[in-house]
């Protein structure tokens, strides 16, 4: 976690949501399709939040995230940071577009 990039402003860290590598009836995907699927992901969690997200000035109704919550972002939203191990987005605070409970009941493609 010390080695990820830190937020600024009012940007959020968020890791993507990693597809599983079998499917429900048993079909073990390839390495390649897995990370495909991972990339494409539209959902995440909030590893950690700048220090002006959220203002009340913009955001008067409060928050719209915290961090350890699953969020669903646009498919192209933020930057895209490649780390050991997969990637990581820089996403502003308003392109988040929901929260949700549990990642695997969005669909992902594979």
């Amino acid at each position: 976690m010390e080695k990820l990039p830190l937020p600024v402003g009012w940007r959020i860290l968020v890791l993507p949501f990693e597809a599983s590598k079998k499917s429900k009836g048993g079909i073990i995907y390839s390495d390649d399709a897995v990370e495909r699927a991972s990339i494409a992901s539209t959902c995440g969690n909030v590893l950690a939040m700048g220090s002006q997200t959220y203002d009340k000035e913009k955001f008067p109704e409060g928050p719209w995230c915290k961090k350890g919550d699953w969020v669903v972002f646009a498919r192209y939203a933020g930057s895209r940071i490649r780390i050991q191990g997969g990637e990581v987005r820089l996403l502003n605070d308003d392109e988040i577009l929901a929260t949700i409970k549990n990642p695997e009941d969005i669909l992902h493609e594979i």
